[in-house]
């Protein structure tokens, strides 16, 4: 029998979700067939419920890291079937979580007359699954697989106790911010188009989040040395002749697969240089050219003062702030970095989870900083 889900937050998700899901469908039918089973917003409450119930719980000490995929066991590529469905319920989901904390394993999930059960695990999902994370006690991460592309699972919305973050499809803070726009623009969120679509930048703030250690990324134009002002020389580890692993074209008689796995381990490759010490220079089409750099205000400008900060979420507002009041010496360096060099972005990692993209509004005319924390879990 169905029970009455009980964490108000996910009553509260649940319509936004649905009508999400639903209009990205809509929108990539044409495209591509093999989609997943449409959403229902009474089963999305209830998977968010169980899930956080569970997620406050332990299980010999530890507390459960699960990922979640609604989908039949049909629609899986190759999936596990265990002999005797079981029901969806926190007792259930704390015993199997141990089976499925790795990456890329999901405990599968349906529903019958008697509500949702679990069928078995997957690790290949349709696009526009619906996969619910667990990444922590309290906090869960609705996401799903790209439409085209490849890379990290696009992310939906994000639950902290009763706070419900919903991302921003269609950035309307970076309107005014060009340099945003091209690099992180909304075709790296959920994606309605078709074909593959440039979304390394994102992939690399994965890769910087990923060593904890914090990190500080300069994207310059290529074939410029202007960005060299605003740097200690001599540069400690300068790259010779730059690195260009990621490249996004496809190579003659490459399969898309084994392109996906070269950029992958590219953009691995790039990822653990950010985490030594000092920022890594890579140009707009990711060629890295030095790591461990110093980053200084050149000698022709002033000490940047203000900054715009902005967050991908559905309702939130700018705010006015100096660059100390948004983190500590890589945000201050990036602020200064972008202040001096208007034609780069900068990418800071914190080691407190928290990223942040700066860059240039001429609208503004000052620095621009964009939270994309909900982009990353």
């Amino acid at each position: 029998m169905l029970s009455e889900p009980t964490y108000l937050t996910a009553r509260m998700a649940a319509p936004m979700i649905e009508a999400h899901f639903a209009r990205h469908r809509a929108a990539s039918l044409a495209a591509e067939s093999r989609l997943a089973a449409p959403l229902e917003a009474q089963w999305v409450e209830a998977v968010i419920d169980g899930a956080f119930w569970v997620s406050l719980r332990r299980e010999e000490g530890h507390p459960p890291r699960i990922s979640v995929a609604l989908l039949p066991p049909e629609q899986a590529r190759r999936p596990l079937r265990f002999g005797q469905r079981r029901r969806f319920t926190p007792y259930n989901l704390l015993k199997l979580a141990p089976a499925v904390e790795q990456p890329g394993i999901h405990l599968g999930v349906w529903h019958d007359e008697d509500g949702l059960y679990v069928w078995g695990t997957a690790t290949a999902v349709p696009p526009l699954c619906f996969v619910l994370e667990v990444v922590e006690p309290g906090l869960l991460v609705v996401k799903h697989r790209r439409v085209g592309g490849f890379g990290k699972y696009v992310n939906v919305a994000v639950l902290r106790g009763d706070r419900l973050q919903i991302v921003d499809e269609e950035h309307g803070g970076l309107s005014d911010c060009p340099a945003l726009r091209a690099f992180l623009p909304g075709r790296s969120l959920p994606a309605a188009g078709t074909g593959e679509t440039d979304h390394m930048l994102l992939e690399l703030a994965t890769a910087m989040r990923a060593h904890g250690r914090g990190g500080l990324v300069l994207v310059v134009p290529p074939g410029s040395d202007a960005w060299q002002a605003s740097v200690v020389h001599p540069l400690t580890y300068a790259v010779a002749p730059a690195y260009k692993g990621i490249n996004l074209r496809r190579r003659a008689g490459q399969s898309r697969r084994r392109r996906q796995d070269r950029l992958r381990r590219s953009i691995g490759v790039v990822g653990g240089f950010t985490a030594v010490d000092g920022a890594t220079v890579i140009t707009q089409d990711y060629q890295l050219l030095a790591f461990g750099a110093k980053v200084t205000r050149a000698d022709t400008s002033t000490p940047v003062d203000t900054m715009t900060l902005t967050e991908p979420v559905v309702g939130s507002e700018a705010v006015q702030l100096h660059p100390a009041q948004n983190g500590g010496t890589r945000h201050l360096a990036a602020a200064q970095f972008v202040h001096d060099q208007h034609d780069a972005i900068a990418l800071v990692a914190s080691m407190d989870g928290f990223f942040t993209v700066f860059a240039w509004s001429e609208t503004l005319q000052q620095v621009h900083a964009h939270r994309i924390d909900v982009l990353l879990l």
